[in-house]
């Protein structure tokens, strides 16, 4: 119950977390503009590489060392210490590299690359790690909430017009620095001082480092397409992209809130030697992300051409072809989760997860370069999905000695046919009726509706695994 409260938690506020943009971005692309929205993306998409130089592996590394000594309060203390100090420590130079970088090279763009460079001065403010590694997300959830929905009240008080693109950075930045300040009290009680003699940060160094390594390499292949784009297309076409890469990462986001919450749950689990548990979760949450996944790929793909402009507005028409040509990323991402963030990483396989993110980042960048000229934006959303199919299909080849796929795969097809069902039927409604919200609510119902209908008829495994949980409450 514990994992499934926190999976509560950690998804509520992933949902937030998305929710947000989506409360916000029609009224961002219609005041700002496929143009500026696309100036947002592409000096964001720089810093993002610059703050995770800067904070290396160090959340990944951080939760799961956390777990490890959950249960002896001065050792855990003193990873906090450790760990922290490194962060602070290489997150300070990838700021000094950033600014000199910006002051040095940028010209047309310089002022919102200034402001972005927020986002690295949160990366050294960030502890959620600790909590993440105390499975304690309650903390997290509640305090970064507030900060989110405050955040939404300054964007429609300060944002007008397209001269107020700074201000909309500066919002976004700086609502990523108070939510990870507010953390802070609370790590009162939770850990007790340690002399600094003790936190020999640098002992943290290497193992973060290989953490580090799969963590860049998969957001390389994430943010290079934005890059990518924006060099190679307009930045109307990147904003477009952008746009509907958010939809499609809000859906994600309720799929792959699984990975926070159970990534320490293994990793002590794997401290103390229960293999057999270990494989148990990733069975569960194989199974639990494939039953969501699955439905969500299908919907976002049976509404996407009617619901991209209608939300987005007039200048974002091809957000929808890109959206639904983006759309099975839900499933990989949700699939090489498991199988990566839940499996290989806690149990110390991090190797072989840095090679098969290894093998995302390259095919990433060849795809790109042969699709965006002939493509554009659909080009790079075509080479997003071609990595992460190869991301998953690597990692189901790394684990077929530990891991049953056959007894992770069995109840799929169930899922797969439902959810075509449903794409069908949905899709026809969306094609003869008007988008508005009444409508997408009903597009919405029916396919809930048609799914768990097939799930009952096909005897789906999920459904009597949440009857019991049910019952235990």
């Amino acid at each position: 119950m514990k994992v499934i409260k926190n999976y509560l938690y950690n998804a509520g506020y992933q949902i937030l977390n998305m929710i947000i943009p989506l409360i916000t971005v029609p009224y961002i692309s219609r005041v700002l503009g496929a143009h500026d929205v696309g100036i947002n993306e592409y000096t964001n998409a720089w810093v993002t590489f610059f703050y995770l130089m800067g904070q290396m592996g160090i959340t990944l590394y951080g939760n799961r060392e956390v777990a490890y000594h959950r249960d002896d309060l001065y050792e855990r203390s003193r990873t906090f210490w450790g760990v922290e100090a490194l962060q602070l420590l290489t997150v300070s130079l990838s700021l000094i590299a950033y600014l000199a970088a910006v002051f040095l090279f940028s010209t047309t763009f310089k002022y919102y690359f200034l402001m972005q460079g927020l986002w690295i001065i949160a990366t050294g403010l960030d502890v959620s790690w600790y909590f993440m590694g105390l499975e304690n997300f309650k903390i997290t959830v509640v305090r970064n909430a507030l900060v989110k929905l405050a955040s939404v009240i300054l964007i429609f008080t300060f944002i007008k017009s397209t001269a107020d693109l700074g201000k909309y950075i500066l919002i976004l930045g700086g609502a990523q620095v108070v939510g990870n300040l507010t953390l802070w009290p609370y790590l009162k009680g939770n850990i007790v001082w340690v002399k600094i003699s003790d936190w020999h940060p640098f002992k943290h160094f290497y193992p973060s480092l290989l953490l580090f390594i799969p963590t860049i390499t998969t957001q390389v292949y994430l943010v290079l397409n934005r890059l990518m784009l924006g060099h190679m297309d307009s930045q109307a076409a990147l904003g477009n992209f952008g746009q509907s890469d958010k939809i499609v990462k809000f859906v994600l986001a309720i799929v792959t809130a699984t990975g926070t919450v159970m990534l320490p749950h293994v990793a002590n689990k794997y401290a103390k030697g229960d293999i057999e548990g270990v494989r148990n979760s990733l069975y569960s949450s194989f199974e639990f992300v494939s039953s969501i996944s699955i439905p969500m790929m299908f919907g976002l793909m049976a509404i996407s051409k009617q619901f991209a402009p209608w939300f987005l507005g007039s200048g974002f028409q091809m957000a929808g072809q890109i959206m639904f040509l983006e759309s099975p990323v839900i499933v990989l991402i949700a699939w090489s989760n498991v199988t990566g963030t839940q499996y290989l990483m806690p149990v110390n396989r991090v190797k072989e997860f840095t090679t098969s993110v290894t093998i995302g980042a390259v095919s990433n960048v060849a795809f790109n370069l042969v699709l965006i000229p002939f493509w554009g934006a659909n080009g790079a959303t075509l080479a997003t999905v071609g990595s992460e199919f190869l991301v998953t299909a690597s990692q189901l080849v790394m684990i077929r000695k530990t891991i049953s796929r056959r007894k992770m795969f069995g109840e799929v097809w169930k899922y797969a046919v439902s959810g075509l069902v449903m794409f069908i039927i949905v899709n026809r409604i969306s094609n003869t009726i008007q988008m508005t919200i009444a409508n997408l609510a009903l597009e919405v119902a029916v396919g809930i509706v048609i799914y768990l209908s097939g799930l009952f008829i096909l005897h789906a495994k999920i459904l009597s695994q949440a009857k019991n949980i049910i019952g235990k409450n």
